[in-house]
């Protein structure tokens, strides 16, 4: 069976929760609690020495990081039923709008980032929310006009049934909510991830049905 390493937080793990469910795969999950700081300790650096999650352990004995190298395994591994569309640039348009998520809006506002700015740097919490709600902005700002123009968006982010492009929406927004970011400007997105989060699948990965959730 696989096993994944999560912390029902993580927007990143929440993202691999959600490409296993939508594959019916089973899993064992093996929380590691990130604010007792479970994540640094040598146990699990030896699964991945960055001492982030997710980590995934394969059956074949691979322990696996980086959720969209997670997903992309998962799609070849087990393609059906597929989470990237057949056409080349149809792949390309859903990795890209992935991609804007994981790449240049997460990495900006995670965990690490925000304790450094207030741990380290010595920010309050007025601009520590400031600065989280800048790069929500200026991600989804762009994200809503793609998705609110191009042709190939449907009912999901591309088509009519859920590919990557929504397993990195959903926990995106998640956050966003939590840190009272104004989704107002995004009705597209907003749409989307209603949708998604009708699925059972959606609905099982939500940080609030994980078995760590306090």
């Amino acid at each position: 069976m696989l096993t994944l390493h999560s912390y029902f937080r993580s927007s990143a793990a929440f993202r691999v929760r959600i490409a296993l469910n939508l594959k019916g795969l089973d899993y064992e999950q093996i929380p590691v609690n990130l604010l007792k700081g479970e994540h640094r300790l040598e146990a699990h650096r030896r699964r991945n020495p960055q001492g982030l999650v997710p980590v995934l352990e394969t059956e074949q004995g691979s322990a696996l990081t980086q959720s969209m190298a997670i997903c992309e395994y998962l799609e070849e591994r087990y393609p059906e039923p597929p989470l990237l569309p057949e056409s080349l640039e149809a792949r390309a348009r859903v990795r890209s709008l992935a991609l804007l998520v994981a790449c240049e809006m997460h990495p900006l506002n995670n965990v690490s980032v925000l304790g450094y700015l207030t741990d380290t740097i010595g920010v309050d919490e007025a601009t520590k929310l400031a600065w989280y709600q800048h790069w929500v902005t200026k991600g989804f700002t762009a994200l809503e006009a793609r998705l609110a123009r191009e042709p190939e968006t449907g009912s999901f982010s591309h088509g009519d049934s859920p590919t990557l492009a929504d397993v990195f929406l959903v926990p995106q927004l998640f956050n966003a909510e939590r840190f009272n970011c104004d989704l107002t400007p995004y009705p597209t997105l907003v749409r989307v991830a209603t949708h998604c989060r009708n699925l059972p699948e959606f609905k099982q990965a939500a940080p609030a049905e994980q078995p760590d959730a306090v």
